[in-house]
């Protein structure tokens, strides 16, 4: 419902550029911009630790607000951060209508790893597909799919094609078989001490000759 969602209170941006963005940032600002469908696009600026809160909470769906006006349903289109620092640099909205589907991208969880056969068995769990798109109306987006790998033996692998969407979710995939979301290898095993051993053995080996060759040196000295 409209009255759960959180909002994102930001405010109006006139000034552009590059230095007026690195004087935003320097006040911990971030600049941003949401798009309307076919009308013009929005420019924005918002508290960094305002729009992290929000993000962080998960959800697919929220609030904007700009500049105390009427609050428009939105997700993130895309979002830029600091190579290094991880700090948020730009942010992109795109508001939605609720009753039309949109496609956005989901992470993918996995649960249960712990009392996997295969993982108490010493074996190594990968998690290869960390995120899907799905198509679904915004209120129906989930924050994150859940799979459970609890069954999972060792040379197991799971397909999205064993993964059950939510509700009025459709996973977008071509061939769910061959997307593989998790895979159960078996135990590494390491085979160094062979090497060890043939390494101590030609050491020997020249130890051995080294010696040899002193004591014809010797001789030859004497003589």
């Amino acid at each position: 419902m409209a009255d759960s969602r959180t909002t994102l209170k930001v405010a109006p941006r006139a000034d552009f550029g590059s230095r007026n963005a690195r004087r935003m940032r320097r006040e911990g600002l971030v600049p941003g911009v949401v798009y309307s469908g076919g009308s013009e696009a929005t420019h924005f600026q918002v508290a960094e630790r305002d729009v992290r809160n929000v993000i962080a909470e998960g959800a697919a769906l929220f609030d904007l607000s700009i500049d105390g006006g009427k609050a428009r349903p939105v997700v993130v289109k895309e979002q830029q951060l600091h190579p290094v620092r991880g700090t948020l640099r730009h942010i992109d909205l795109q508001e939605v209508r609720l009753d039309e589907a949109i496609h956005a991208e989901v992470l993918i969880e996995l649960e249960g790893a712990e009392d996997a056969p295969g993982v108490k068995a010493s074996g190594v769990l990968e998690h290869v597909t960390r995120e899907i798109t799905v198509e679904a109306l915004p209120t129906d987006i989930p924050d994150k799919i859940v799979v459970d790998v609890s069954a999972m033996e060792i040379n197991d692998t799971l397909q999205l094609s064993a993964v059950t969407p939510p509700g009025g979710v459709t996973f977008l995939a071509d061939d769910p078989e061959e997307i593989t979301i998790a895979t159960l290898a078996p135990p590494r095993v390491e085979e160094a001490a062979p090497e060890v051993e043939e390494e101590t053995e030609v050491v020997g080996e020249a130890e051995g000759g080294d010696s040899g060759d002193g004591d014809s040196g010797d001789d030859s000295s004497d003589e």
